[in-house]
């Protein structure tokens, strides 16, 4: 088994090995992993945060001992809480760093880093004010960043900013935590899911407070939330069918 480390800010990983095939997520700085399989310019990954699979290119990521990766995952996630930062190498060559990435890595990567960070888990009602980071971001499919981010990754990446884990798809993500049967059982930080017409879930928004939701959706916006769904105020239509409610933190 062979195990890497993303040395750049934010790397695509794609479903193929082609540079033209579908990007399903991204990995960022100091995201570590597991390299599956290996090919001339390609590998198949599955990160250590999330579990998620997909390909890397094999120019974007550094190679690491089987010690060092047994000692980033035994480490309490240190993540970068400025929108952007800069890490620098031996070198005094800057590396930008998007919001959310890992910084366990540093000493392996021999960079520096003087910006801000935390290592520790937050209570539930720091998850709005973090979700709020990432407000009027573009949508991306795959995206997990303030310059670009899907539903799921918006989720994930403001629970991983708490101290807190979720799986990287809405469909994953919706089969964790506790069911509530009505909205006005759920606290602001908890999380909604919708389906499509054949019962699939495919999309997630972070509950606030007075029936409000936050979600990526064309950009990380506020809508409307009730019992049909979520309602777009601007279109005075609903745009997205709710299927669940899940309490992912007590």
């Amino acid at each position: 088994m062979q195990y890497g480390i993303c040395n750049l800010s934010i790397v695509p990983l794609r479903i193929e090995s082609s540079d033209t095939c579908e990007m399903v997520s991204q990995v960022l700085y100091g995201d570590f992993f597991k390299v599956l399989e290996k090919r001339k310019s390609w590998s198949k990954i599955r990160l250590a945060f999330d579990k998620y699979e997909g390909w890397i290119d094999n120019k974007q990521y550094i190679e690491i001992s089987k010690d060092q990766y047994d000692f980033l995952h035994a480490e309490k996630p240190l993540i970068s809480t400025d929108l952007v930062e800069f890490v620098k190498d031996s070198a005094n060559q800057l590396y930008p760093i998007p919001l959310g990435s890992c910084l366990n890595g540093l000493s392996i990567l021999n960079h520096s880093h003087d910006g801000n960070a935390v290592q520790k888990k937050f209570s539930k009602d720091h998850l709005i004010s973090t979700a709020f980071l990432y407000l009027n971001a573009p949508y991306l499919w795959g995206g997990k960043t303030p310059f670009g981010i899907d539903c799921s990754g918006f989720t994930q990446m403001v629970y991983k900013l708490n101290g807190y884990k979720i799986f990287r798809d809405a469909s994953q993500q919706a089969t964790q935590g506790e069911a509530l049967s009505f909205i006005e059982e759920s606290d602001p930080g908890d999380l909604a899911f919708f389906d499509n017409n054949e019962g699939q879930i495919v999309h997630v928004g972070i509950i606030m407070k007075d029936n409000f939701i936050i979600h990526a959706h064309g950009k990380v916006r506020i809508d409307r939330l009730d019992h049909s769904g979520i309602y777009n105020v601007e279109k005075g239509i609903h745009t997205h069918k709710l299927r669940v409610i899940k309490k992912i933190i007590p």
